[in-house]
């Protein structure tokens, strides 16, 4: 905030300005609200590209929503009430509830467990073997059904949390054109930040499919639960910040 606003004021060039919204945007990306829902989408992936349009689509979500209220608030000198923000805070709780939920009960509903016999030189041996449900057959590579879900995720990040706070410092500065420039700069940023921690978050589930059944398993299993319980604890905190404010 404080070099925000040295920028602002004129000791800063332009550019500084928004190479320094290019910045807070990568760090921006890295919010464990952010990772816990993308690691959900992540760990239903065994392509890194596809795993990293999940990041791309995600902050063009978040940039999105950014961009059009960021865009609102400069315009018509709107402010973001507390309330509003902690709102917004909760209903991402719950929506990481149900995104990892949503991960637990593929894993529950869809693994099936068998016996494969093998005879080779008249000796007979016997192994366990996993068939994972995929309702994607067909589909898999339509960029749509890769990138909507996390879209409409990074909408509703777009408009929560610490993203409410930047849309106040925009609020503060004077021309239109370089608020506008200042939110497409850290958009670009988280953009680039997700895209890097999705592939990332990716390549383990990648090696693993290819070796052990069992720890690509373990891996969604991880990433839903981490999603489940980071959602509850946002939800709580923001329910027991509320209460305490009354």
């Amino acid at each position: 905030m404080k070099y925000l606003t040295l920028a602002n004021s004129g000791t800063f060039p332009i550019w500084t300005t928004l190479l320094l919204g290019f910045v807070l945007g990568l760090r921006h990306a890295l919010d464990g609200d952010h990772l816990a829902a993308v690691s959900t989408f992540a760990s239903e992936e065994k392509n890194l590209w596809r795993s990293s349009l999940i990041g791309v689509y995600w902050g063009l979500g978040h940039t999105t929503a950014l961009l059009v209220f960021g865009m609102a608030i400069a315009v018509f000198r709107l402010a973001v009430s507390p309330r509003l923000s902690q709102a917004l805070e909760f209903a991402v709780g719950v929506m990481l509830v149900l995104l990892g939920a949503n991960v637990i009960r593929k894993l529950l509903r869809g693994d099936k467990v068998h016996v494969h016999s093998h005879t080779h030189d008249g000796s007979t041996h016997s192994h366990w073997h996993f068939h994972v449900f995929s309702a994607e057959h067909g589909h898999a590579h339509h960029v749509l059904r890769v990138g909507g879900r996390p879209f409409v995720v990074g909408v509703v990040h777009g408009l929560a949390g610490t993203a409410a706070i930047m849309l106040m410092v925009v609020g503060a500065i004077p021309s239109l054109l370089l608020a506008c420039g200042y939110i497409v700069i850290f958009g670009i940023g988280s953009i680039g930040g997700m895209m890097l921690m999705s592939t990332l978050m990716s390549v383990p589930l990648a090696l693993a499919a290819r070796r052990v059944s069992l720890v690509e398993r373990g891996i969604r299993l991880a990433a839903g639960l981490f999603s489940v319980g980071f959602g509850i604890f946002l939800a709580w905190d923001v329910g027991l910040l509320q209460s305490l404010l009354g």
